[in-house]
C-alpha cells in the first residue's frame, strides 16, 4: 500500500470518529505528507467525495457544541467558523441549529455566574457587558440582561 492510500485510510478512520472541516483535514494531510500540497488536496477531495468530510455537517455540530457546552454566542461561533474557511451561507445555516431560547438562557446563566465572581467590583456592569461580548453575544441582548442582574442583586 502506498503512502497516499495509507494516509487516506488513516484520515477516513479519524473522520469516522468525529467531524472535521476541509481546512482541518487539509492541515492534517499536509503535515503528514510533509508539505505535498497536491497530494493533500487530492486526499481532501477524496474524503469530501466519499462524504467523510462535509463542511455543513461540521459547522452544524460545531455550532451546537459551542452554544451548549461552551456558552458561546452566535457572533463568536460565526467568527470561529469563518476563520476555518467555511462559507457565510453554511455558517448561517449552522447557526439555525442553535435554539435561540436555549442560547438566551445560557447567556443569562453565564452572565449570572460571572456576576457572582465580580460582586462588589466598581466596574461590574462594564465587565459583565465586556464578558458577554467576548462570549459572542450581541450588545442588544446583553445590556437588558446585565441591567436586570444588577437590579435584582442590588
Amino acid at each position: 500500500m502506498d503512502d497516499f492510500a495509507k494516509m487516506l485510510d488513516r484520515l477516513q478512520a479519524q473522520c469516522v470518529k468525529r467531524e472535521y472541516c476541509r481546512s482541518d483535514i487539509f492541515r492534517k494531510a499536509l503535515t503528514a505528507l510533509e508539505g505535498d500540497k497536491d497530494a493533500a488536496e487530492r486526499l481532501v477531495e477524496s474524503l469530501v467525495e466519499d462524504r467523510f468530510v462535509d463542511d455543513s455537517r461540521y459547522a452544524a455540530a460545531f455550532a451546537r457544541e459551542k452554544a451548549r457546552l461552551s456558552g458561546w454566542g452566535p457572533v463568536k461561533i460565526s467568527f470561529a467558523l469563518t476563520a476555518k474557511g467555511i462559507s457565510k451561507a453554511v455558517v448561517s445555516e449552522a447557526l439555525k441549529e442553535v435554539d435561540p431560547d436555549e442560547a438566551d438562557s445560557r447567556m443569562v446563566s453565564v452572565l449570572e455566574a460571572k456576576y457572582r465572581a465580580l460582586k462588589g467590583d466598581p466596574q461590574e456592569k462594564f465587565k459583565l457587558i465586556k464578558f458577554g461580548l467576548t462570549r459572542g453575544y450581541e450588545y442588544e441582548k446583553i445590556a437588558p440582561v446585565v441591567d436586570e442582574i444588577l437590579k435584582k442583586n442590588s
